[in-house]
C-alpha cells in the first residue's frame, strides 16, 4: 500500500492540528485504509496486528461524526479490559483536544457507580467501556443508546475468548438498526465471523496483508531451560541486555506473586498485575509502570490486555501461553509503532512442540537461544560502564581533574592503573587498602592473630556479656584503618577477641552463659558519628549476632574511654520519621557500619542525616533511613556491590 499523509484523508482542521501536536504526519497502513471507509458510514471489519495503530483508525472517524451540540450518547466503544478502555479514552481525549465540546467517558467495572452516574448525567457523546458494566448501566436505565450512530468492538476476538459473547449480543440488539458497526481484531476466528454476519450490514473488509502475524521489528528467541532454572535465566538475560522496562507474562496468579517476590529479593523493581487486584491497586501499578517508576511488570494474559506503554524493551514469556493467539497479543506489547523490541520465551520439556505450533500459526520462525553464562553477564556490565564513560568523554560535559591525576602520577602510579582503579570504583567495587579481599569460606581462610597492643600487659579475655577494656585510640590521619573495637559475644556464637580485622575469628570454648541484670544502654547512632569532626575517617561498628527476642536489640560499642562494663540489650524502636531497611550483607561478609553508610551516601548523594542506626547481624543488616528517601535508596542500591557482594535491599 502506498503511504498516505493524514492531510490526504479528508480530516477536519481540528483533528489535523491534534495529530500534528502528537507528532504524527504519515498514516499507518490500517489507518490509511480504514479512516476513509468509516467516514462514508459503511460497516467495516478491520484486521491488523497488535500495535499497528488500530485505535486511531476508529477513534478519528468517531470524533469526526460526533455532534458537539448534542450531549446524548452517539459513539459506543467496547473493550475487553479496564486497562484498554482507559487507554482508548486517553487516545480519544488527545485526538479531540482542539474539537471543543467532545466529551469521552470511560465506564468499566471496579470503579464507583457514583462517579460514572455523575459523568452520564453531565452528558458524554463517546462512551468507552467494558461489556459487563455497559450492559449493567443499560439495564438500570442510566445509559440510553437510542441516538447511537456508531458502535465499535475493539479486540473483538479477546472479548469473545473472555466470555463476553452474550453481553455483546445484548448490547448490539439494543442499539438502533441504523447504527454503523465496526469490528477490529488481530485475529479472525469463527465466532467473530458469525457475529459479523449477524450484526453487520455488508461490511467492507480492511485487512493489512503481512507475511506474518507478528511484528517484524520484534526479535523472537526461545530458551530451553528447566523450570527450576527459569529465575536464573531471567535475571541473566535482564543483566546482559541491560533492560530497564519490560513485561513478564505468567499463566497463573500464584506464579505472578512468586516471581515478583523473587525479583524484588534479587534487587529488581517489579510488581504484579492479575485479576485478584482491586481497581485502585491496578491503577497504582499501571501508573507507576507508565511513568517508568517500575522496571518490570509481571502479569497474566487477562490483566495485561490493553497495556500500551512506550519503549517497552522486552517481553518475557515466563510461562508459554496455551493459545497461539495469546502469544501474538503478548509480544505485541513491544516493538510498537515501528520500534524494535525483544520477545524471550522459556520452554521446558514437551513445550517445545508448542513452539512449533506458534511458528505455524504466526508464519514466522522463532530462534533458539542459549542462556548467557556468568562471565558473559559480567562482560555485559563492563560494556555498559564503558559505554557510559565513552559517552561522557564524547560529550565533554565534565569537570577536569588534572591536579588530582598529576598528584597520583607524581606518586609513581601508572596511568593505566589509575584508570583501572577508577573503573573498579565506578562498578561498585571497594578500595582494598584498609580491608581484606571479598569474603571466602571461613574454613578456608587463614586465621590472623590480633595486632599487638601498644601497652602491656594485654587485657584479659572478656567475660560473657562483658566488654573488653579498650585503650583510647591516638589521633589518626584521615583514611586510616579504624581503631580496634570490642565485640560483645552472643549466646549463639563464641566470644571474639577485640581486633581490627573483622575476618579474624578465634573459637575458645563456650563458658556457661549467665545473663546479668538489664540496664538501659545510651543510644548512639551513626548519624552522630558522621557529624563528628573525625567523620572523614572510616566509621566502623560491629554488632553481635542475636535472636530477635522481644525487648532485645544489639548492643553498641562503648566510647573508647569507658571501662569494661556489662550492657544488657535494650529495646530499640525505629523513630517515626525513619524507615527500617533490610540489606543482604552482614558481619560474615566483613561489613562494617562505615561500609553501609558510605555506600548509601555515595550512591544516592543524600546528606549524612539521612542515615540513622546501622544494625549489623551475622548474615544481614538493618539500617534506619529517612522515611521520605527510603524508596529512592532502595532503587539506587539494588545493584550496588559491597566488599564483592551484590547488595539486595528491601523494606524490613
Amino acid at each position: 500500500m502506498t503511504p498516505k499523509l493524514f492531510s490526504e484523508l479528508g480530516l477536519s482542521p481540528e483533528i489535523l492540528k491534534a495529530i500534528d501536536k502528537l507528532g504524527f504526519e504519515q498514516a499507518a497502513p490500517i489507518q490509511a485504509a480504514a479512516i476513509p471507509v468509516l467516514l462514508t458510514g459503511k460497516d467495516i471489519v478491520g484486521q491488523s496486528q497488535t500495535g499497528s495503530g488500530k485505535t486511531a483508525a476508529f477513534a478519528i472517524p468517531a470524533i469526526e461524526k460526533t455532534d458537539v451540540r448534542d450531549r446524548s450518547v452517539q459513539i459506543l466503544i467496547l473493550c475487553p479490559t479496564r486497562e484498554l478502555a482507559m487507554q482508548v479514552c486517553e487516545e480519544v481525549h488527545k485526538l479531540a483536544f482542539f474539537k471543543r465540546g467532545v466529551i469521552a467517558l470511560p465506564i468499566y467495572g471496579g470503579q464507583s457507580y457514583e462517579r460514572q452516574l455523575f459523568g452520564l448525567r453531565q452528558g458524554a457523546q463517546i462512551i468507552i467501556g467494558t461489556p459487563g458494566r455497559v450492559m449493567d448501566h443499560m439495564r438500570r436505565g442510566t445509559l440510553r443508546l437510542d441516538k447511537l450512530k456508531m458502535v465499535i468492538l475493539d479486540e473483538a476476538d479477546v472479548m469473545l475468548n473472555m466470555g463476553f459473547r452474550e453481553d455483546i449480543e445484548f448490547i448490539l440488539q439494543s442499539t438502533p438498526a441504523t447504527r454503523q458497526t465496526v469490528f477490529f481484531s488481530a485475529t479472525m476466528p469463527r465466532p467473530i465471523r458469525e457475529l459479523i454476519e449477524k450484526h453487520a450490514k455488508t461490511p467492507e473488509n480492511v485487512r493489512i496483508e503481512q507475511s506474518s502475524m507478528t511484528v517484524a521489528t520484534v526479535e523472537q528467541i526461545y530458551f530451553e531451560v528447566d523450570r527450576r532454572a527459569k529465575i536464573d535465566a531471567l535475571t541473566r538475560l535482564i543483566d546482559v541486555h541491560d533492560l530497564k522496562l519490560g513485561i513478564i507474562f505468567c499463566n497463573t496468579k500464584r506464579m505472578v506473586d512468586d516471581l515478583v517476590e523473587h525479583l524484588n529479593t534479587q534487587g529488581y523493581s517489579a510488581e504484579g498485575l492479575h485479576g485478584d487486584l482491586n481497581q485502585a491497586q491496578r491503577d497504582r501499578v499501571m501508573n507507576k509502570f507508565r511513568k517508568s517508576g517500575l522496571e518490570f511488570l509481571v502479569a497474566t494474559d487477562v490483566a495485561a490486555r490493553g497495556i500500551d506503554v512506550d519503549d517497552i524493551q522486552a517481553v518475557f514469556n515466563y510461562d508459554l501461553p496455551y493459545d497461539p493467539e495469546d502469544y501474538v497479543h503478548r509480544i505485541g506489547r513491544t516493538g510498537r509503532a515501528g520500534r524494535s523490541g525483544m520477545a524471550f520465551s522459556f520452554v521446558a520439556g514437551r513445550e517445545l512442540f508448542q513452539v512449533r505450533n506458534i511458528e505455524r500459526f504466526t508464519n514466522t520462525r522463532i530462534q533458539r537461544g542459549r542462556v548467557p553464562s556468568i562471565a558473559e553477564v559480567e562482560e555485559a556490565r563492563a560494556n555498559v560502564l564503558l559505554d557510559k564513560v565513552r559517552a561522557t568523554l564524547q560529550a565533554g560535559k565534565f569537570e577536569r581533574q588534572d591536579h588530582a591525576v598529576e598528584r597520583l602520577l607524581e606518586e609513581g602510579f601508572d596511568s593505566t592503573l589509575v584508570i583501572s582503579a577508577l573503573l573498579h570504583l565506578l562498578e561498585g567495587g571497594e578500595s582494598n587498602a584498609s580491608q581484606p579481599p571479598a569474603k571466602t569460606d571461613e574454613r578456608d581462610r587463614p586465621q590472623r592473630p590480633a595486632p599487638p597492643r601498644p601497652t602491656a600487659p594485654a587485657p584479659a579475655a572478656p567475660k560473657p556479656f562483658q566488654r573488653a577494656p579498650v585503650k583510647p585510640a591516638a589521633p589518626r590521619p584521615a583514611l586510616a584503618v579504624a581503631a580496634p573495637v570490642a565485640v560483645i559475644p552472643s549466646s549463639k556464637s563464641p566470644a571474639r577477641p577485640a581486633t581490627s580485622e573483622p575476618s579474624a575469628v578465634t573459637n575458645p570454648p563456650n563458658p556457661p552463659v549467665t545473663r546479668p541484670a538489664k540496664t538501659p544502654l545510651p543510644k548512639k547512632s551513626v548519624r552522630a558519628e558522621m557529624d563528628h569532626p573525625a567523620a572523614r575517617q572510616p566509621v566502623r561498628r560491629d554488632y553481635d549476632d542475636y535472636e530477635d527476642q522481644p525487648g532485645e536489640r544489639p548492643q553498641q560499642d562503648a566510647p573508647p574511654a569507658a571501662p569494661a562494663t556489662t550492657h544488657p540489650a535494650a529495646s530499640r524502636r525505629t523513630p517515626d520519621e525513619m524507615t527500617r531497611l533490610w540489606m543482604s550483607v552482614g558481619a560474615e561478609h566483613g561489613i562494617a557500619a562505615g561500609d553501609i553508610v558510605g555506600c548509601i551516601l555515595g550512591e544516592t548523594g543524600l546528606p549524612t542525616q539521612t542515615v540513622g542506626v546501622v544494625d549489623i547481624r551475622e548474615r544481614h543488616t538493618f539500617v534506619d533511613v529517612a522515611a521520605g528517601s527510603a524508596h529512592a535508596i532502595i532503587s539506587k542500591l539494588k545493584r550496588a556491590v559491597i566488599r564483592g557482594q551484590r547488595l539486595k535491599v528491601k523494606l524490613a
